[in-house]
């Protein structure tokens, strides 16, 4: 409890860390850094503030003893280097250094340079003359600046590309040995040009492998790539190129050509003529248009030591802006998994390691680049900032950080993953071992990640995660917003490992997770790896994954999933739409009570963001052009026939993404029951099994009693069993409609007859129809009696009695009962 409540200490605290007796630094955009950084002749810099803030902490100025409030005035603060925050500015808990926006005011560091002066080009790749736009690129030095973003006013443009819109295309094979791969190749007006790259998405992760040449033979053309990626790319096995004919192949496009520049929003960097090239969208005026590009791969570093951390010090208000990242343009991008890229990974020909002897690959890893970096620093705050328009990571707590804060923030717009935090494994380290430092201060530890807002982020590498954490302890991640991300919301933990580690007692609570998994699968809202003792997961909100039109396998996606290694978790009270979870090589000592939809409805309200940050949710994005996943839901398969395989069934199912798979059986009548989703797709993959069954689909049930919504005691027993009973309606049409009317208003019009599936603790019951045949399923708790517990739905409660023999007119029996009977079980199967 203490680690929650402990949020509100932080709010509670600030408000007299903001003490008006505290020293001022003003900046300006328009200041110098000669003036006296007073309001009135304020300071052009932050870093010059930085250094009179450092000065007379040296100095032992008395003046400061409150603290030292370096004000920062509205404007954009364009950066030629990084800040830098060294031990020498930490404050203390009575005189922090304190950054902060001038009320009212939006102050900008940008790590970006605009570009302007746009002029008609000629006609390009058969584009009309003057529909595209040309620029000098820009230059420092006499070399052309490097980039892999634009944005133009606030939106993000798209590197030229060979696919239009979110369309993709499938690669047609890939050969590990030669390191190539063929592609479909029929756009003619396509040529290999220098820099060119192919953005491919495999599993949970995607690559960036730099083109070296291509070779086009009729409608296919064979690349090959630059080295260290092309090596890469081909030995390691996991996430892999996936190829099959069943879902297909892995997607990809090829970008960065100025012959592939051919859509509104598109742009180009013409290195060789230092030009650059944009398609303009509808209604943008280039004469006017903000134009900005990004240079500085790092905005802000927060850096101390083991011995001599950074501490203290806050930001307030402040937008980070426009950063650049530029790994994937010098030495490719293949990941392993959250954006961590590959540096070496191969398969192993004899498996096993000391701490895992199934282990058949090895791999070490990098970090991609933040805007924000923060190492062995203690005492840190982000509150109320804006981490915007970045090409990479938002902010990352890499090693060494203690006691942060992240409180009320928004990050919107980042190519990378929101917040990284704790060392994932080092450059030295291979990845699947459990990280468990000797000096304890290089774990992060004891960080609150809280109320923010992240949404549209991980729009350039899919596979990062909105929240991801590596090896860290006792940090809490608590009522966040998560929205629009292209992979998992939250992630936590590295190592695939079952061992004690660095990590215990981390704390995921109360978050909202939505809008997850627009373009990879292996995925889910809260995602686990490795042993975690005293963690916790609980009364977080999931819903509303995407549906991804190039997933590897459709269905391997979930709300929560522990995967390999994780152990010691207790996961919770956390409301789902339905129970699609995924525990994967788990280890030991994992506790799950009560996850679903019947969660109570004081934590669906107190999940993501609380007051006074609600403001934030404003910003909030959802693509309502993408589609969703349909929610799993409790549907039935009928096969009638001979020669049923109850184990092929079972395994069709489950490829199928039908959770906890349920078989029946009446004469030649088999019935799955299950929750499942594409429930046609099932009957299709059933029927190229069973060709000559006749095969029939239940997929939404024409009455729906459930006990959670009729039942004044809504208490859900943890385990169900499913009884399934089978009937006919009446031929007669007239009949059929008048049933379907009185269920249709037995809640209002017959309401006994609930309150006597309350009484016999029914959890639920489903009346399914397809033509006439009805399949009646009721749920019970796991090891009760339905001959027990039925008698209770008339008991004190006549009008049951009269509802059932009512029904008795509308209901016969199935081909093959005997005369006057109507309803049949059917038998569960093992």
């Amino acid at each position: 409890m203490f680690k929650v409540l402990k949020v509100y200490f932080f709010i509670f605290f600030l408000g007299f860390v903001f003490s008006c007796n505290a020293t001022e630094i003003w900046v300006s955009n328009t200041g110098k850094d000669t003036n006296l950084g007073t309001k009135e002749s304020p300071l052009a810099t932050l870093n010059m503030a930085l250094r009179k803030a450092r000065n007379m902490r040296r100095l032992g100025d008395r003046s400061i003893k409150d603290g030292i409030r370096i004000i920062l005035m509205d404007g954009t603060y364009l950066l030629n280097e990084p800040i830098f925050i060294r031990p020498e500015d930490s404050g203390t808990a009575e005189s922090p250094t304190i950054i902060e926006a001038e009320t009212n005011a939006h102050p900008v560091l940008s790590g970006g340079v605009s570009i302007a002066n746009w002029k008609k080009a000629e006609a390009i790749n058969g584009l009309k003359s003057g529909l595209v736009c040309v620029a000098n690129a820009p230059k420092k030095a006499g070399n052309i600046l490097d980039f892999r973003q634009l944005w133009v006013n606030s939106e993000k443009a798209t590197r030229a590309k060979s696919t239009s819109g979110s369309k993709m295309e499938r690669v047609l094979s890939w050969n590990r040995e030669e390191e190539t791969c063929w592609i479909p190749f029929k756009d003619k007006s396509v040529s290999f040009e220098p820099g060119m790259e192919m953005f491919i998405q495999q599993w949970w992760a995607i690559a960036n492998l730099r083109i070296k040449n291509m070779e086009i033979k009729g409608d296919s053309a064979k690349l090959y790539f630059e080295q260290p990626e092309s090596r890469i790319q081909s030995e390691h096995p996991w996430p892999a190129p996936w190829i099959s004919d069943k879902t297909g192949n892995s997607a990809f496009f090829l970008n960065n050509a100025l012959c592939l520049l051919d859509e509104p929003g598109e742009w180009y960097l013409d290195k060789a003529n230092s030009k650059i090239y944009y398609y303009p969208r509808k209604g943008e005026d280039m004469s006017s248009a903000k134009v900005v590009a990004p240079v500085l791969e790092n905005l802000v570093e927060i850096n101390g030591t083991v011995d001599n951390p950074v501490q203290y010090v806050y930001f307030k208000g402040v937008s980070f802006q426009h950063s650049n990242w530029l790994r994937p343009s010098k030495q490719g991008h293949v990941p392993i998994q959250a954006g961590m890229y590959l540096l070496d990974a191969y398969k192993l020909k004899e498996p096993g390691t000391p701490d895992k002897a199934g282990l058949e690959n090895q791999a070490w890893i990098g970090r991609p680049r933040a805007a924000v970096e923060v190492n062995f620093s203690n005492n840190i705050h982000f509150q109320e900032c804006t981490f915007e328009h970045l090409s990479s990571t938002g902010l990352d707590l890499n090693k060494g950080t203690n006691n942060n804060l992240v409180q009320g923030n928004l990050f919107k717009d980042i190519g990378g993953s929101a917040i990284n935090v704790g060392v994932f494994s080092e450059e030295a380290f291979e990845t699947h071992l459990p990280y468990n430092p000797k000096d304890e201060r290089e774990v992060c530890s004891n960080e609150t990640i809280a109320d923010n807002l992240i949404t549209d982020v991980t729009n350039e590498d899919w596979g990062c995660v909105g929240i991801s954490a590596g090896f860290v302890k006792d940090i809490t991640i608590a009522h966040n917003t998560i929205s629009d991300v292209s992979y998992t919301g939250i992630g936590l933990g590295w190592g695939w490992t079952k061992t004690i580690n660095a990590m215990k007692g981390n704390q995921v609570v109360a978050n909202k997770i939505t809008h997850y998994g627009k373009h990879l699968y292996d995925t889910a809202g809260i995602y686990t790896l490795s042993a975690q003792p005293e963690s916790v997961i609980k009364e977080n909100v999931i819903d509303s994954i995407y549906f991804n039109p190039y997933a590897h396998d459709p269905y391997h996606w979930f709300y929560l999933y522990t995967d390999e290694g994780s152990a010691y978790f207790t996961v919770k009270d956390n409301w789902v739409p339905s129970e699609k979870f995924l525990q994967n090589a788990n280890g030991p000592d994992n506790v799950w009570a009560n996850n679903n939809a019947f969660v109570s409805e004081q934590i669906k309200q107190n999940a993501g963001i609380r007051s006074p940050y609600k403001y934030l949710l404003k910003e909030k994005e959802i693509d309502k052009n993408w589609p969703l996943q349909e929610v799993p839901h409790f549907a039935a398969v009928e096969l009638v026939g001979d020669g049923f395989d109850n184990a092929k069934i079972k395994e069709i199912s489950k490829v199928n993404g039908v959770i906890d798979a349920q078989l029946y059986q009446w004469e030649n009548h088999m019935v799955l029951y299950a929750k499942m989703n594409h429930v046609e797709h099932l009957k299709n993959e059933l029927s190229l099994e069973y060709p000559n069954a006749k095969i029939k689909t239940y997929n939404a049930p024409v009455y729906n009693f459930n006990k959670f919504e009729h039942c004044k005691d809504s208490d859900l027993a943890s385990e169900w069993e499913h009884i399934l009973l089978t009937a006919n309606l009446v031929e007669n049409k007239k009949l059929q409609e008048e049933y379907l009317q009185y269920h249709k208003t037995q809640f209002e019009a017959w309401p006994e007859v609930a309150e006597g599936f309350c009484n016999a603790d029914f959890q639920q019951l489903q009346v399914f129809k397809n033509g006439r045949q009805l399949i009646l399923a009721i749920s019970i708790p796991k090891g009760a009696s339905l001959d027990e517990l039925n008698p209770k739905t008339t008991e004190d409660n006549p009008r049951v009695n009269d509802w059932n023999a009512l029904m008795k007119k509308y209901q016969t029996g199935i081909e093959g009962t005997k005369p006057n009977e109507t309803w049949v079980f059917l038998e569960k199967l093992n």
